[in-house]
C-alpha cells in the first residue's frame, strides 16, 4: 500500500494506491492550512478505505520546489509516517508529478506551479520514448520571462494565475495551455512514479531527506 502526499502549493492532494488500483485520491485548493487539513484528510483515506498505516508499503511525497510552508508540513508527515511503521519513502521532484499527467507530444512541455509576487517555478520536458524527461533544471522566473524565452511551440501545464493568464493572451508563441484537469497535479500519478522507482530500486532516508528550495523564504530575489 502507498500513500502519496503533495503539499507543495496551495493545491494539497493525497492518494492510497493497493500497487494494482488507485482505492482513493482526493485533491482540494487549500486556504494555507495544510497543518489543520492534511492529518484529518489522511486519516479519513484510511477510513473511507478501510485500511491503517500499519498496511503501508511506502510514503510517496512531493519533494519541491514549492512553497517552503507546505513542503516542510508534507516532508514532515511523510517522514513521520515511514519512520514510525518502517516502510519505505519515495521522494518525486514536484514539476515531474505535472508532467506525468501530459501524454508526450513532439512540443516540449513546460510544468509551472506559483512562486509568488507575480514569478511561477518552471520546468521544460521533452518527450522521449513516450514519457517526459526533464530538458532543464526548475527555475522561479516571471510568466514574461518565461514566455519570451520560448522558441516555437510549447504545452503549458500547471498553475496558471490572472497574470498568467493576461501574460498568455499578449503573447505571440503557439503556447497552447493544457485543460486544468490535466494540468491538476494529481497525488494519483505521484503514487505511480512512486511504484516505478520502487521497482527500480529507489527509495530515500527519512532520515536525510529534504525537501527541494529554490530559494529560502525572505531572501532578497533578483
Amino acid at each position: 500500500m502507498i500513500l502519496a502526499i503533495d503539499t507543495a502549493t496551495r493545491f494539497i492532494s493525497l492518494a492510497l494506491h493497493d500497487g494494482q488500483r488507485l482505492l482513493l485520491e482526493h485533491t482540494w485548493l487549500t486556504a494555507n492550512n495544510h497543518t489543520v487539513e492534511l492529518a484529518p484528510a489522511i486519516r479519513a483515506a484510511f477510513a473511507q478505505t478501510r485500511t491503517a498505516p500499519a498496511s503501508l508499503s511506502a510514503v510517496a511525497i512531493s519533494q519541491g520546489p514549492g512553497s517552503f510552508t507546505g513542503l516542510r508540513i508534507g516532508m514532515g508527515v511523510a517522514k513521520g509516517l515511514a519512520l514510525a511503521t518502517g516502510c519505505l519513502l519515495v521522494a518525486v521532484p514536484t514539476l515531474e508529478i505535472v508532467a506525468a499527467a501530459v501524454p508526450a507530444a513532439p512540443e516540449p512541455l513546460v510544468a509551472v506551479l506559483q512562486a509568488g509576487r507575480g514569478r511561477v517555478c518552471a520546468q521544460t520536458f521533452r518527450a522521449s520514448d513516450d514519457q517526459w524527461e526533464p530538458a532543464a533544471p526548475p527555475a522561479i522566473v516571471t510568466w514574461e520571462g518565461l514566455l519570451a524565452a520560448l522558441d516555437g511551440a510549447a504545452l503549458l501545464a500547471g498553475e496558471i494565475d490572472d497574470g498568467g493568464r493576461a501574460a498568455l493572451a499578449a503573447c505571440r508563441q503557439p503556447v497552447r495551455v493544457l485543460p486544468a484537469a490535466v494540468a491538476l497535479r494529481r497525488a494519483g500519478f505521484l503514487a505511480e512514479m512512486a511504484l516505478a522507482r520502487l521497482a527500480a530500486g529507489q527509495s530515500a532516508d527519512p532520515r536525510t531527506v529534504t525537501p527541494i528550495y529554490l530559494h529560502q523564504p525572505g531572501a532578497a530575489q533578483p
